[in-house]
């Protein structure tokens, strides 16, 4: 029976594919990094998501800003300023053979994200006026008892 092994002795195998756990860690340490950092143009910068490529080569940093489009130039460029000490914190804190090179880019499915709500809630905006409109007497309920008219209120026969 040398050949059966204990369930014990068995290395038990991880959830998640070695590029999330990565992504994760990255994700960490730069947002701790951006702390770190004493740059205005990166104060209200959230890094929401990064993708790792399978052999850890390249990791695009998505980002987003209360700034939004209008600010992601100077983003980007602070970013390329500090990619250096990013990357060196990186590679002191992960435990891998080597550090992913980092591409910064906005996240753009948090901004259509945004647009998607934006345009729902002036639809529903809409709905609700339309809805007070009628309900309130206005345009949409205009019935056929008008007060003008010559034969408003000459039901009786």
């Amino acid at each position: 029976m040398a050949g059966k092994r204990s369930s014990s002795s068995r290395r038990s195998t991880p959830k998640y594919s070695r590029s999330a756990r990565v992504s994760t860690t990255l994700q960490e340490i730069i947002a701790d990094e951006l702390v770190r950092i004493d740059d205005e143009r990166l104060t209200f910068v959230t890094v929401t998501g990064i993708d790792v490529d399978p052999e850890l080569n390249r990791a695009i940093v998505f980002f987003d800003s209360l700034a939004g489009e209008e600010g992601d130039e100077d983003i980007l460029t602070a970013f390329a300023d500090h990619r250096v000490r990013l990357q060196s914190s990186i590679a002191r804190q992960i435990r891998a053979k080597k550090t992913p090179i980092l591409d910064f880019r906005p996240d753009m499915v948090i901004r259509s994200a945004a647009r998607i709500d934006d345009i729902l809630k002036s639809d529903r905006a809409r709905l609700d006026r339309e809805a007070n409109g009628e309900a309130n007497g206005g345009p949409a309920a205009v019935d056929s008892t008008d007060v003008d008219s010559p034969d408003a209120g000459s039901t009786e026969a």
